[in-house]
C-alpha cells in the first residue's frame, strides 16, 4: 500500500563540496518530506564540535526516519557523515532510521578515468557505512538524475526511495 505519509528525512552530505546539490534536493523534493537536516548558521560556530555533534542527534538525526546521503567525490573521506549514517541507525544514539545514497553527477565526473560508468560505483568511494548497509541489503543506492524520474502515481521517484527505505 502506498503511504502519502511525510517521512522526516536527514540529509547527509558533503558540506563543502556538494552544498549546491543539498539546496536542490530540499528544493525541488522539499514537499515530499519534512525536513529535519542541519541548516547553514542554524548552530552557532562557537559551540564546541562535540555539544553540536549531541545536538544534531538529538534534535535532528533522533526524530529522523530516513537518511539520505548525497554522495560526491569525497563524501567517503567525511568522518561526520560516517557519524551522521550511526546516529541514524543505532538504537542507542537514538537512531532507526532507513537509509539511502544517492550517487551525485561530481561522484562520476571525478571518476571519470576510471572502469565507472553511471551505473556502478566503487565500495571505496562512497561512505563505509553506508557501504556495509548496502550488503546487508538494508540500503540502497540510486543515481541522482533517476531521483527526477516520474513514478506511477505521478511523483518524482525519490518519494518511492523514502518510502521503501522507511519499509526496510
Amino acid at each position: 500500500m502506498y503511504n502519502d505519509a511525510k517521512h522526516k528525512v536527514f540529509i547527509s552530505y558533503h558540506h563543502k563540496n556538494d552544498e549546491n546539490y543539498k539546496k536542490d534536493f530540499e528544493k525541488d523534493f522539499g514537499n515530499l518530506f519534512i525536513n529535519e537536516s542541519v541548516q547553514n548558521g542554524e548552530y552557532d560556530s562557537e559551540l564546541s564540535d562535540g555539544y553540536v555533534k549531541r545536538l544534531i542527534r538529538e534534535e535532528k538525526i533522533s526524530l529522523s526516519t530516513i537518511i539520505v546521503v548525497l554522495i560526491g567525490s569525497e563524501t567517503y573521506k567525511r568522518k561526520h557523515i560516517d557519524w551522521e549514517i550511526y546516529a541514524g541507525l543505532t538504537e542507542k544514539a537514538g537512531g532507526h532510521s532507513g537509509l539511502i545514497g544517492i550517487l551525485l553527477p561530481t561522484y562520476y565526473s571525478a571518476n571519470v578515468n576510471s572502469d565507472l560508468d553511471e551505473n556502478k560505483y566503487h565500495s571505496n568511494t562512497i561512505p563505509q557505512r553506508l557501504n556495509d548497509n548496502l550488503k546487508t541489503k538494508y540500503a540502497k543506492i540510486y543515481k541522482w538524475k533517476d531521483a527526477f524520474r516520474i513514478n506511477n502515481n505521478g511523483e518524482y521517484k525519490i518519494k518511492d526511495w523514502i518510502e521503501e527505505a522507511f519499509e526496510r
